[in-house]
């Protein structure tokens, strides 16, 4: 079973740093919606299985995700806020297209720090190491 568990982290780490890097060089909705997706996967991970990984390895790397997670939804939150008001037909002109279009660059700016912070810091590394993978 250990085994198994470290190659099913091990693969979600992997698919979580593509991610990142995708998202980063394009942070579209769909890039944002797959960063969600594999943040959720590994969190899930952890937790289901932190009896498999050293005490406090598991927390701190959860927390670590939970900050990604937060970053991710603020600009996703705002892609689903257009979509909305596209299929309610609002003219793309309106001002709450300027306003959510604004606050969604700003959110992508803060999540590229993050993710940027992540990949300078070798978090994908550092993280296999202190899960023993």
């Amino acid at each position: 079973m250990r085994n198994y568990v470290r190659e099913q982290t091990s693969t979600l780490l992997r698919r979580l740093a593509y991610q990142i890097t995708q998202t980063v060089a394009n942070a579209d909705a769909d890039a944002i919606h797959d960063l969600r997706v594999a943040i959720r996967r590994l969190n899930r991970c952890l937790q289901v299985f932190a009896g498999f990984f050293p005490s406090s390895s598991g927390k701190k790397i959860r927390r670590k995700l939970h900050r990604m997670m937060d970053g991710a939804g603020e600009v996703r939150d705002r892609d689903i806020a257009v979509g909305l008001l596209r299929e309610a037909g609002v003219a793309p002109d309106a001002a709450a297209f300027r306003v959510l279009q604004q606050e969604r660059a700003h959110a992508a700016e803060l999540l590229s720090a993050i993710l940027e912070d992540w990949k300078q810091d070798s978090l994908s590394r550092r993280w296999r190491r202190e899960l023993g993978l």
